[in-house]
């Protein structure tokens, strides 16, 4: 059987605990991360039922005591890249999932680094040390039991699942552990007498698939059994240049989420044209607040690196989930310009006939001057007109933009 040699690193709390870091009186205090939501919360703040996504006036009324600071997404994104140092510096394989979290494979490494807990244990110190930062870290024989093993070391906790213990472990944990068991799941599964892991793993795939599918049923009985093949694989170098605001739970107009998405399309239009890109690609993604996620994408006929051109795909995409976001409570939206080329080896759009290609200049031009502008006097200098007193949400960190185009 193949070994327990699979980490799961997952930094604790990271927004609230770089907060912590950087300013003592902060410490031991419950400290939240934003204001007209909750983006995050220091332990102290979750121990009294803050959680993300919470609204910053019900925060306050349950937590009045709370700390509120404003997120500085240049101090969490420099943590980030000194995180991200040490895990590369730790295993020859990493895959990195967010901002905060990446699976490294340490498989073969026992003769030149000790064992799998050893380079855990050896891992948790040096970002300590190192980024001043608190971490946890899970250690089995398939991604999907690492990561639930961090989750039940946390708060800064080791925890080694070997696999000869992997159903003592999995199997009395609640289903919700399972990848994909949401609420509606959930119910069903419930409404079977399954409440546990282990009830599901017993449980027969005929029965399980007239419940939630035939795919759906065959995921979750292997990682109900701990069966996952899934490797560590190193993440691509992306080529995509995006952004994403999380918001309070709630249901919003159709101009709200236009001011939102016409934010968003600002932001990485600007970023597009200053690495000298041109995208062919716009993508949409939306989360909502039965944490279930959306994403639709569109593929331009031509090159572009206009705002307007971007935010018009953007657009006809939101108005193709318009279903699903009357429907349930939009908390995240994100926008992501892929596909990319260098601006000056490309055919971009090319408009028709001469009033066309005037009006091509002047978006140009403008956009050439706004990006100007703000630049040199902040982003927030120049605003549509729809933003203004709009709330545009909180920025959401992303791992950090790259293309290998050539």
């Amino acid at each position: 059987m193949t070994a327990a040699s699979i980490l799961h690193a997952d930094l604790d709390a990271f927004y609230a605990s770089v907060e912590q870091r950087d300013n003592p009186k902060l410490r031991g205090r419950p400290v939240i991360v934003g204001s007209g939501v909750v983006l995050a919360s220091s332990y102290e703040a979750r121990a009294v039922g803050i959680y993300t996504t919470m609204s910053g006036r019900d925060a306050r009324r349950i937590c009045p005591e709370a700390v509120f600071v404003s997120p500085r997404m240049e101090a969490y994104s420099e943590s980030s890249k000194a995180v991200y140092e040490i895990f590369n510096d730790t295993a020859p394989v990493v895959e990195g999932i967010s901002i905060d979290e990446a699976f490294l494979d340490v498989t073969g490494m026992e003769h030149i680094a000790g064992s799998p807990a050893e380079i855990a244990a050896g891992l948790r110190r040096r970002v300590l040390e190192e980024a001043k930062l608190p971490i946890s870290v899970g250690v089995a024989r398939t991604k999907f039991l690492a990561k639930v093993a961090s989750g039940a070391a946390k708060p800064d906790g080791l925890l080694v699942v070997e696999p000869d213990a992997e159903v003592d472990f999995l199997h009395p944990l609640p289903i919700q552990a399972l990848w994909g068991v949401g609420k509606v799941t959930t119910r069903k599964l419930n409404e079977m007498g399954i409440r546990k892991v282990g009830d599901l793993a017993s449980t027969s795939r005929v029965i399980l698939a007239s419940a939630v599918g035939e795919s759906s049923a065959d995921h979750l009985l292997d990682l109900a059994n701990g069966r996952d093949p899934r490797r560590v694989k190193p993440r691509e170098r992306r080529k995509s240049i995006g952004a994403q605001s999380a918001f309070p739970r709630g249901s919003r107009s159709g101009d709200q989420i236009d001011s939102l998405a016409a934010a968003l399309v600002d932001r990485t239009s600007k970023r597009l044209r200053e690495a000298g890109r041109a995208c062919r690609t716009v993508t949409i993604s939306m989360r909502f607040g039965d944490f279930s996620r959306s994403t639709r994408a569109h593929s331009l006929p031509f090159p572009t690196d206009s705002t307007e051109s971007i935010l018009a795909a953007v657009r006809d995409l939101i108005d193709q989930s318009r279903p699903r976001i009357e429907e349930k409570e939009l908390t995240l939206i994100g926008v992501s310009l892929g596909n990319l080329a260098r601006a000056d080896t490309v055919q971009m759009e090319l408009p028709i006939g001469e009033q066309e290609e005037r009006g091509g200049r002047d978006q140009a031009a403008l956009d050439q001057a706004v990006d100007v502008v703000r630049s040199r006097f902040g982003d927030g200098v120049i605003k549509r007109a729809s933003m203004i007193d709009a709330d545009q949400g909180v920025p959401v960190p992303t791992l950090p933009d790259s293309d290998n185009s050539a």
